[in-house]
C-alpha cells in the first residue's frame, strides 16, 4: 500500500539553536483518500543543517513526503516585511496570530538564508519549492507554514495560545496555555484527518520542564503542528488553506478560519 510521509520542521533561523522535527506516516487507501489518518512515528532535536538534512532523507526514503517549515524560504527583500506576513496579517491580526516580519537584515548569515540554503539541499533529493499543498498530490515538496495562524483556524480560537516565552508574559500564563495545547492537538485523534501515536509525546508535564529542556519540548510540539498542517492541505488544500504571498517573493501556506473569504 502506498504510503505519503509529512515531516514538520520547526527551523531555528540560526545553526547556533536547535531546531524541532517530527514525522508523520499515512497509510494511503482507495478512492479519494477519505479519512486520512497521520500516524507519529518519530520527533527529535537536530542542530545541524547536516543532521537535519540527513532527517529528512532517511524518513522521506522514495516515497512522497511534504516537508512543512515553520521558517522563511524565501526572502527577496532586505528590509521590511515580505508580501507573505502583509496578507497573512490582514486575516489573522484580530486573533493576534500574525507573522513577524522576515528581511534579509535580520536572516541572512554569511550570505544565506538558512531556509533558502535548505530548499536548494533538498532540491538534489527530488524536493521542489511549493507555495500550495494541493489536495491529494502525491509529491516531494517542501513549503513554509505557519503553527500560530493553524492553530486558529483549526481549533476555532479567539485569540492565539500565549505558550511562548515573552516580555511581562507569566510562567502560570504559559503553562495554562500549554494545557490548552495539548488538549486541542489530543483532539485530533477524531479530526479529518486523523492525527494518531502522539498522545507519548503529550503526556509531557510541561511545568516540570525548563530552559532548554521545555524550549526543545517546544520546538518538537510546535513541529508535530507542521507535519499536520502538511497532512491537512494534502486532505483540504484549498478548500481549506490558503498560501499568502507567493513563490517568487516568499509565501505561507496555513488552514484557514472558518468562513474566511478570498478577499480577506
Amino acid at each position: 500500500m502506498a504510503q505519503l510521509i509529512c515531516i514538520g520542521l520547526d527551523l531555528a533561523w540560526s545553526t547556533r539553536n536547535p531546531s524541532g522535527l517530527a514525522t508523520l506516516r499515512v497509510q494511503l487507501g482507495d478512492p479519494g483518500r477519505q479519512n486520512l489518518t497521520g500516524h507519529l512515528v518519530d520527533s527529535r532535536i537536530l542542530q545541524t543543517d547536516e543532521e537535519i538534512l540527513g532527517y529528512i532523507q532517511a524518513q522521506a526514503g522514495e516515497d512522497p513526503c511534504l516537508v512543512a517549515v515553520d521558517a522563511p524560504l524565501r526572502v527577496p527583500n532586505l528590509s521590511g516585511q515580505r508580501r507573505a506576513e502583509a496578507e497573512l496579517n490582514r486575516v489573522f491580526r484580530a486573533y493576534a496570530a500574525g507573522a513577524h516580519p522576515a528581511n534579509r537584515r535580520l536572516l541572512e548569515k554569511n550570505g544565506q538564508v538558512r531556509g533558502e540554503a535548505l530548499v536548494q539541499a533538498l532540491a538534489s533529493y527530488g524536493f521542489r519549492e511549493q507555495a500550495n499543498i494541493e489536495r491529494g498530490k502525491l509529491t516531494r515538496q517542501v513549503t513554509e507554514v505557519f503553527p500560530h495562524s493553524a492553530l486558529v483556524s483549526l481549533f476555532g480560537l479567539s485569540r492565539t495560545l500565549k505558550y511562548k516565552a515573552r516580555p511581562r508574559r507569566t510562567w502560570p500564563e504559559r503553562q495554562q496555555a500549554w494545557q490548552l495545547y495539548q488538549h486541542h492537538l489530543r483532539s485530533l485523534a477524531a479530526a479529518d484527518p486523523a492525527l494518531q501515536d502522539h498522545e507519548e509525546l503529550l503526556q509531557v508535564k510541561v511545568g516540570s520542564l525548563k530552559g532548554r529542556r521545555l524550549k526543545n519540548y517546544e520546538d518538537q510540539v510546535d513541529a508535530l503542528m507542521c507535519a499536520y498542517i502538511a497532512l491537512y492541505g494534502f486532505r483540504w488544500g484549498s478548500e481549506r488553506c490558503r498560501s499568502f504571498g507567493n513563490l517568487q517573493e516568499g509565501h505561507i501556506f496555513t488552514p484557514l478560519p472558518p468562513r474566511t473569504s478570498e478577499a480577506d
